[in-house]
């Protein structure tokens, strides 16, 4: 197996980069000089298009990759900067370290290039991050764009200038044509079919560039509007419209960020042009994040005056204006807005007086969200659930910042919080949970049942981060609580002390608080996530105690439980488990199938821990089948990912122990250097290319 790990995350180029020939030789060069190069400009210059293609050209110089972190979508002051550095990177740490510490470790001896996109909303955040990492790390760059610089001694700054306009008497310069008119004339002939710029037609398009200012963004929602209007008739349009732009409208603007006048022209016109269905439409999406589909939009825009059925039509329209840009996704279409567009949106939403209802609605229907998949998780959707949430995240982070800024008596920010157990548990980000976990416990210390269940969904999270101490203090908070309340409440109390037991090691415990948890009226329930646990732990703890066919017993009955519902994570570690439990009772062929089983789940559900220790137990069992470099490449393998977390081995001694031997084994088998060429093959290798390796059986492997 010898595909080389992939590096970066470049987005593609969404159209070719008209002009900026100097200004893309002066980012290159600046970036080569410095450390900290930003890119500025006023919104809609088209900052993000020229890094975009500066870093393709700079990523040759990086050995461990340029990295993009898209930042447009993060709140103001969120606090989450560090976790959307580390989620960028192929880092998801599950450690106790601050987020920041952890990338600024894993950055200390790589040669990075990161890419800061949209900062101006997180100038603070940003320059606390890029003065940490920088200090850390020696071979790292940072690219920054945004309508402010940073403030940083070490800073090179480039103003990106509008595009050149062509001149009062239409000549251009040198003989060439001026790119704002190559834009225009490109963008119009993408907005209409057949649509050529003819000599006819050059002095109209030189007045509207000239009017536009060059403005990127201006030119490209103006040449939307060719589908309806010709040139002629869409200057006279613009020209009344930047003569009527009153003192009044001027000043509400200015209190805003300072618009550049074409860009207010252009924004300003197309919303005039839009019916009104569509500007409320605009003016109502501007509180989401990141993406968003149709069915979101419905439920928190549509309203007596919003139709719902009119929504996908509405959505339409703004696209077609270049309002919206449409994401074609695997799991269905979606949308995004730009800043500067959803920017506007939100001014005219604060004129409405709408801003407080909107943003409640949005939180609203995120909680929604994640109490369907609170309830749902536990069943045959799990991969459809990862992919709906992973591709919300950025919303769902929006709607706990705002949870987290309100004082209410129905919990909201602690049942989100909570109800989010099975996205932070189970699609990959524990720390992020945490961090969101423990602001909304902070924020909301009144005894409740939401808060019952924000220390119970805090249990699997700190088990993942290996944090004993505030599992113990969550554990004892969530018995004191229970006491107050009802049947479920004593549950979720158990489960996490049985999550304490597990931690510490203590077996004996840990088989009785799993058997009283099994001793419930569960099997006459919806499966939950309690009764799986505690056959994972209690089983884990039998196989730790030599008691490998009980541990199997128990494991048939998890494997028979998770079959009948369509279940696939907690089987998965089940599948773990009982990989150590073959192995152990000398029946490697069937250990590794578990741990082939267990592997494809949890690779795919992006569970670095489970996907870890499935691949160490491959390992194990290539060493006891005499496969002596297949093992050396899985350790390979496993230890990069290890990289990742921050823990190998998950922290627990055992699985510790284990992995010494086999390596032990191992290098025994073939010798050092043999050994090291092996494992060095894993390490090197793409990780998604790797699992697919792994999970493909011996015999089909020679086949090809």
């Amino acid at each position: 197996m010898t595909t080389e790990r992939l590096v970066g995350n470049l987005p593609e180029e969404t159209g070719r980069l008209i002009g900026r020939r100097a200004e893309l030789a002066q980012v290159v060069r600046l970036c080569e000089q410095s450390r900290l190069v930003t890119v500025t400009g006023v919104g809609g210059v088209g900052k993000t298009r020229l890094a975009r293609r500066a870093a393709g050209e700079l990523r040759p110089s990086f050995a461990d990759g340029v990295w993009w972190v898209e930042l447009s979508p993060l709140v103001e002051a969120s606090q989450v900067l560090p976790y959307t550095i580390a989620e960028t990177l192929p880092l998801a740490d599950q450690s106790t370290r601050p987020m920041l510490e952890v990338v600024a470790e894993y950055l200390a001896d790589r040669e990075v290039l990161l890419v800061l996109d949209t900062c101006e909303h997180l100038v603070e955040e940003c320059r606390t991050a890029v003065q940490a990492l920088l200090a850390a790390a020696p071979g790292l760059r940072f690219l920054v764009t945004g309508r402010r610089t940073l403030g940083l001694p070490a800073e090179e700054a480039l103003v990106l200038d509008p595009l050149p306009v062509p001149a009062d008497d239409g000549s251009d310069a040198e003989g060439e044509t001026a790119d704002a008119l190559v834009l225009l004339a490109e963008r119009a002939a993408e907005a209409v079919p057949g649509f050529t710029l003819t000599a006819a037609d050059r002095a109209e398009a030189g007045r509207l560039c000239r009017r536009l200012e060059g403005l990127p963004l201006a030119l490209e929602l103006a040449a939307a509007r060719l589908r309806e209007l010709p040139l002629a008739e869409l200057n006279r349009h613009l020209a009344d419209r930047y003569a009527t732009l009153g003192n009044t409208e001027k000043e509400d603007f200015d209190a805003d960020p300072p618009w550049h006048q074409a860009l207010r022209t252009a924004i300003g016109w197309s919303h005039q042009l839009c019916t009104p269905a569509e500007r409320l439409t605009w003016a109502r999406l501007s509180v989401f994040a990141g993406t968003f589909d149709t069915e979101a939009v419905r439920r928190v825009c549509a309203d007596e005056l919003l139709p719902a059925a009119e929504i996908p039509d509405l959505l339409g329209a703004l696209v077609d204006k270049s309002l919206l840009g449409w994401v074609p996704t695997g799991a269905g279409e979606r949308y995004r807005m730009l800043d500067t567009i959803r920017e506007h949106g939100a001014f005219w939403l604060r004129g409405l007086g709408e801003e407080d209802e909107l943003r409640r609605r949005h939180r609203d229907h995120y909680l929604a969200l994640a109490r369907w998949g609170d309830a749902a998780w536990i069943g045959p959707d799990q991969f459809a659930w990862f992919d709906r949430m992973t591709a919300e995240h950025d919303n769902l982070r929006a709607a706990l910042e705002q949870g987290l800024t309100e004082t209410d008596e129905d919990h909201t920010a602690l049942e989100l919080a909570a109800a989010l157990w099975f996205f932070w548990y189970g699609c990959g980000f524990v720390k992020e949970g945490r961090h969101y976990l423990d602001r909304a416990l902070a924020a909301d210390t009144a005894p409740s049942r939401a808060r019952t269940k924000a220390l119970y969904a805090s249990g699997p999270v700190l088990v993942y981060l290996g944090d004993l101490p505030a599992l113990e203090e969550r554990a004892a908070e969530c018995t004191a609580l229970a006491a107050s309340f009802g049947e479920t409440e004593q549950i979720y109390a158990t489960a996490t002390e049985l999550r304490v037991a597990a931690l510490r090691g203590d077996l004996a415990l840990g088989v009785s608080l799993a058997e009283e948890l099994l001793a419930t009226d569960w099997r006459a329930k919806p499966l939950a996530l309690y009764p799986l646990a505690a056959l994972v732990f209690g089983s884990h703890t039998l196989v730790a105690k030599g008691r490998f066919e009980e541990a199997i017993a128990w494991l048939d009955e998890l494997s028979a439980a998770c079959e009948g519902n369509g279940e696939l994570c907690m089987r998965a570690w089940g599948d773990f488990v009982r990989s150590q439990a073959e192995l152990a009772l000398g029946r490697f062929r069937e250990a590794r199938e578990h741990a082939r089983a267990a592997l494809l789940v949890k690779h795919r559900l992006r569970d670095g821990v489970g996907s870890g220790l499935a691949l160490e137990s491959l390992a194990r069992a290539a060493t006891a089948l005499g496969q002596h470099p297949d093992a050396a490449w899985l350790l390979g393998l496993a230890s990069q990912l290890w990289d990742t977390l921050g823990r190998s081995q998950a922290g627990v001694p055992s699985m510790t122990a284990a992995r010494l031997a086999c390596e032990q084994q191992a290098r025994e088998a073939l010798g050092d250097h043999a050994y090291e060429r092996a494992y060095q093959g894993g390490y090197d290798t793409d990780l998604d290319a790797g699992v697919a390796h792994a999970l493909t059986p011996q015999d089909r492997r020679e086949e090809h």
